[in-house]
């Protein structure tokens, strides 16, 4: 009798016995374009990082700076000196109280504020030194006006008035030149930040330049596949904008994080200080050192525009490159 072969049992014996290996692994479909966890990229990202919590402590501080010159120029426009010289036959103290009710009778004064001898004297103390007599001197006697916040002040029709009533004696100094002074102490210090986040930025994204050009060469074979079966550059670039955006992403929340932190401890710290003398000194300077919302609104749009670079710059960069 013959053998009676089933159709499995030839398939069984023409199928071979060996199994093809498998691609590799950046080969594989699932796997990215772009090694998505690597020492590179970390450490991309950790440089995204820190350059954009430096950009953000900046951006900072020049918000405390251009806020606390604000208070400072809204305090000095809020006052104005008169300055009484003392002249050979003249009565000082009688001047001094002509000056003053002149001055209360003003328009837009709200009060005034007659600066004794002694006052006077200590006034001078930071230039000549404590200790000395000045008695034998014609110091100046000082009235300090205090504005109206109710309407705007004629200081020019003031200023006249006491110049006419005490010829040569008397003087209004409304701290024009310190106002100009302290607007160009805050404009500076706003282009010095705007300076200072902008280079910083240039150099987040010679970081992403160079990072990009070597994931370009790292998986160039794989570039190459990708442009055999088909892909275009927009394609391809795509692929590695999207990886990139996601590091800076990550890297410009993480050092926006660091410097809102940062942010808040200093506060609270100023703010625990501020009873001692060293606290009172820093306020003096500072202000109370509070970043106001618009300063860690700032804070946050460079953590975002970071990222945005990020992926802009290795979409121009991988463009070129496959060019």
């Amino acid at each position: 009798m013959s053998e009676v072969h089933s159709p499995t049992q030839g398939a069984a014996r023409v199928a071979p016995s060996t199994t093809e290996p498998p691609l590799p692994v950046n080969l594989r479909r699932n796997a990215p374009l772009v090694p998505t966890d690597s020492a590179a990229s970390r450490a991309l990202a950790a440089v995204i990082a820190i350059l954009t919590f430096l950009a953000a402590l900046c951006a900072g501080a020049a918000e405390i700076a251009v806020s606390s010159a604000g208070q400072w120029q809204s305090s000095v426009a809020q006052e104005v000196t008169v300055q009484i010289r003392p002249g050979a036959g003249r009565d000082i103290e009688a001047d001094v109280k002509r000056a003053e009710s002149l001055a209360r009778a003003a328009p837009g004064i709200a009060s005034a504020r007659v600066f004794s001898k002694g006052e006077s004297e200590r006034l001078l103390e930071p230039w000549l030194g404590s200790g000395l007599d000045l008695s034998d001197l014609p110091v100046p006697r000082l009235i300090a006006l205090t504005l109206s916040s109710d309407g705007q002040p004629d200081l020019k029709a003031l200023r006249t008035t006491l110049t006419e009533a005490l010829p040569g004696v008397a003087s209004l100094d409304d701290h024009a030149l310190w106002l100009q002074r302290l607007s160009t102490m805050a404009n500076t210090f706003a282009g010095i930040g705007i300076g200072i986040v902008v280079l910083v930025l240039l150099a987040a994204g010679l970081a992403v330049v160079f990072a990009t050009r070597g994931a370009m060469a790292g998986n160039r074979e794989v570039v190459e596949v990708l442009h055999f079966v088909g892909a275009d550059d927009d394609y391809i670039a795509k692929a590695f904008q999207s990886r990139f955006f996601r590091l800076g992403l990550r890297g410009g929340a993480f050092g926006a994080g660091a410097a809102l932190l940062t942010c808040a401890l200093a506060g609270l710290l100023a703010r625990m200080s501020r009873s001692g003398p060293t606290g009172e000194e820093i306020e003096a300077l500072f202000g109370t050192f509070q970043i106001s919302w618009r300063g860690y609104a700032m804070i946050v749009f460079i953590g975002v525009i970071a990222s945005l670079v990020t992926a802009a710059v290795s979409r121009v960069t991988v463009r070129r490159f496959l060019r």
